[in-house]
């Protein structure tokens, strides 16, 4: 497969983990650096990879650990493996921005894995705090969801855009109030609201009493004077500077991951017409095939998948 297109490496978030993720990476090269993961975050990562059920799965802190040690392990074997060419920028869906940054050279693994273990730790005692949920809203586009979202709030009820991910593929977060209430207004626009299970209102305000946590993190770490351009979930602009991260990552905990508008500055501005997908499951593809019709994916999300893409 060619690499010389500009390409852009993206890096999925919390959702695709599953039992025995990690054993199509066991036998490789990288595998050693899911001790050194486990390490910075304080959590036995072999174990989540390897052994860990699906219910232990769905707890957030643990699962983000799970997906992000996945994805650093795609990383590190494709880029071995020469999959990469030259890489133009880097992007990821929620969680996965941390993978990103991490791939960019704006921060090391062990920064990168303590912010990762932090997040997930701040994001599960705000859920605990302010319960909540998601669904996703079809068949409406997102600019309708927003509108229908403000007339819930106005009549006292909690709900947000919290992901716009492609056409007709937006997702909310509020109370569980709120969600239904949303629920019930869906049809009068065409559309429909199918409920996620997921641990809390994540990317909406409920998740403001996380801030402080993951502030304390973002303040502890290193992040590089410069680095290859990384387009942020927050505003869909590509960063080049270590400095604006922390700002950047605050107002991803509690605002929607705008990921259309992100593969579109990708595919657009920076001129990406290959897209590798690295880390567990294949979620972003099918939206970057809805939004930049005419570039290449290419997907890593096992060791057979790397070996058939450089084969």
């Amino acid at each position: 497969m060619t690499t010389d297109r500009p390409t852009a490496l993206v890096f999925p978030g919390q959702g695709a983990q599953k039992h025995g993720m990690g054993e199509t990476w066991r036998e490789t090269a990288s595998w050693p650096l899911v001790a050194e993961i486990s390490e910075h975050t304080g959590t036995d990562a072999e174990d989540l990879l390897l052994h860990a059920d699906d219910e232990t799965l769905k707890r957030t802190d643990l699962a983000q650990v799970a997906v992000f040690t996945t994805e650093v392990l795609a990383y590190h074997e494709a880029r071995a493996a020469g999959l990469f060419g030259e890489v133009t920028a880097c992007a990821g869906h929620s969680l996965g921005e941390y993978t990103a940054l991490y791939a960019a050279g704006a921060v090391s693994l062990a920064d990168a894995a303590r912010l990762v273990a932090a997040r997930g730790r701040a994001m599960r005692e705000a859920a605990d705090r302010s319960p909540g949920t998601m669904a996703a809203v079809v068949r409406i586009d997102a600019d309708t969801a927003a509108g229908l979202a403000a007339r819930v709030r106005e009549s006292g009820q909690d709900v947000w855009l919290a992901n716009i991910n492609a056409p007709g593929a937006v997702v909310v977060s509020g109370t569980d109030e709120g969600v239904a209430a949303l629920a019930g207004l869906a049809p009068e626009a065409g559309g429909k609201v199918i409920r996620i299970p997921v641990g809390g209102a994540f990317h909406s305000p409920l998740m403001a009493a996380a801030a402080d946590r993951l502030e304390a993190a973002l303040k502890a770490a290193e992040f590089a004077r410069a680095h290859i351009p990384v387009v942020a979930n927050a505003d869909a602009r590509p960063y080049t500077t270590g400095d604006v991260w922390p700002a950047l990552e605050l107002r991803q905990l509690t605002g929607p991951v705008r990921w259309e508008e992100s593969v579109r500055t990708l595919a657009g501005e920076l001129g990406c017409t290959r897209f590798v997908e690295l880390g567990p499951g294949r979620q972003l593809i099918g939206m970057i095939r809805r939004i930049a019709k005419d570039a290449q994916t290419v997907p890593v999300d096992a060791y057979a998948a790397l070996v058939a893409a450089t084969g």
